[in-house]
């Protein structure tokens, strides 16, 4: 075993010794995302600070745990809150949280994030599904040896997020009365917010929203083959489009008011994971 899978394993043991919860869903939360764990029904929750050797948030707004229980009958584990690359921490501890939930048992992933918008037409408090990712401008999780213990060399990203879970995604919006968006994600390192010239650059690639995480999530979640789906709350029109300064506050206020249509479709999603 290399050094990557013994941390991960360490961890793993380390949730065991105060859960043996297995769920069938992963669930991770985003910035000001977090208050929909208090719709879980709790089980156990598990403090990131609690595991030896575990990546711990620093961020604003991203309480730091897992929260382990049931949305309806549906087993689910829940991150409220991430880790991320820009907080000093190399991507394999980024990432290890997903492959803990993938090693307790979860088989579907669905990752959410405040990103910012740069398609036309897109405001602050939309909701887009994920369609594809462009992670170029990260380090990829998979760097340094293979932990073949999780998957292959060289997996295939061809489809990072699934097409039926993106059906049901946009199914689910449908139900809601959600006029949900769809769209390319990228990926930047942070802290700082894009550049005008970085924003123009993302469209040109051909993003539609741009974040500070879950691309490197998703990539390490597929190579330990979980299927993923992904959701953005646009909390902001990106440098160069939008007319006022960038803040975290503004992406706070953007995730508090759309708290309510966001639980809905996440409710609806996981409900749909199960079938």
């Amino acid at each position: 075993m290399g050094e990557v899978f013994e941390k991960l394993q360490r961890c793993y043991r380390g949730v065991r010794e105060k859960s043996s919860f297995k769920p069938q869903a992963a669930l991770v939360l985003g910035s000001g995302l977090g208050g929909f764990a208090e719709r879980i029904q709790t089980e156990a929750v598990i403090d990131y600070c609690e595991i030896e050797g575990f990546p711990v948030s620093t961020a604003a707004g991203h309480k730091g745990r897992f929260v382990l229980g049931y949305i309806r009958d549906v087993p689910v584990v829940c991150m409220q809150g991430r880790v991320h690359y820009y907080e000093g921490y190399s991507m394999q501890d980024v990432v290890l949280p997903i492959r803990l939930m993938g090693l307790m048992g979860a088989q579907r992933l669905l990752l959410t994030n405040a990103a910012g918008g740069i398609k036309e037409g897109m405001q602050p408090g939309d909701l887009m599904a994920i369609t594809g990712q462009i992670a170029s401008f990260v380090p990829s999780p998979l760097n340094g040896p293979n932990v073949d213990e999780l998957g292959v060399r060289f997996p295939d990203m061809s489809r990072i997020y699934d097409k039926g879970l993106l059906e049901m995604v946009c199914a689910a919006a449908g139900e809601c009365g959600i006029a949900l968006k769809k769209g390319v994600y990228l990926q930047m390192a942070g802290p700082q917010y894009e550049s005008p010239q970085e924003i123009a650059m993302c469209r040109i690639l051909g993003a539609d929203a741009v974040g500070m995480s879950t691309a490197c999530e998703a990539v390490a979640a597929r190579h330990m083959g979980m299927e993923v789906a992904g959701i953005s709350c646009i909390s902001n029109l990106a440098a160069g489009i939008s007319p006022v300064p960038l803040s975290h506050d503004e992406v706070k206020r953007a995730a508090d008011k759309v708290a309510d249509k966001f639980g809905q479709l996440v409710w609806r999603v996981i409900l749909g994971m199960a079938e």
